[in-house]
């Protein structure tokens, strides 16, 4: 019994110290508001993170939650201590009305799945209302 528990207290230790030494993804916002938007153009942001563990991180995968949302991120490995960026962009397009849609990025962190989230309203584009212009008709018999 006192060596299955000396096993396991040596395995915790093993672990804690892995956790340490493992890449730790940590943003400025994970948030972003675009406020009100017209219907029809694409818009961006850039979400800025650091590496604040002590393994280089590697972002596998970064994924949004429809085809209008569409995620660009660091292929190559961001060193301890160096930044980075994921750029969303957003389909405003035939999209009127609030939106919530999220970013999920897998990676070699601690953490190993991180959700980032843009929300905003997209306003419907006006049309211009017209009066129908009366058209004489060629056949009539009272032109």
């Amino acid at each position: 019994m006192k060596k299955l528990l000396i096993i396991l207290f040596a395995f915790a230790g093993f672990a804690s110290v892995q956790a340490q030494n493992t890449a730790e993804i940590s943003f400025e916002e994970e948030v972003f508001d675009f406020g009100e938007l017209p219907e029809g153009p694409k818009v961006e942001t850039e979400f800025k993170f650091t590496n604040t563990g002590k393994e280089p991180l590697v972002i596998s995968n970064a994924k949004g939650s429809c085809g209008c949302t569409v995620p660009q991120w660091p292929k190559d490995p961001v060193m301890p201590g160096a930044e980075g960026v994921i750029k969303v962009v957003y389909n405003t397009a035939r999209r009127p009305g609030a939106f919530t849609k999220t970013v999920t990025l897998t990676s070699n962190a601690a953490t190993a799945t991180k959700v980032l989230k843009i929300r905003g309203t997209v306003i419907k584009e006006t049309e211009e209302e017209t009066m129908p212009v009366k058209k004489p008709l060629l056949m009539a018999p009272n032109n």
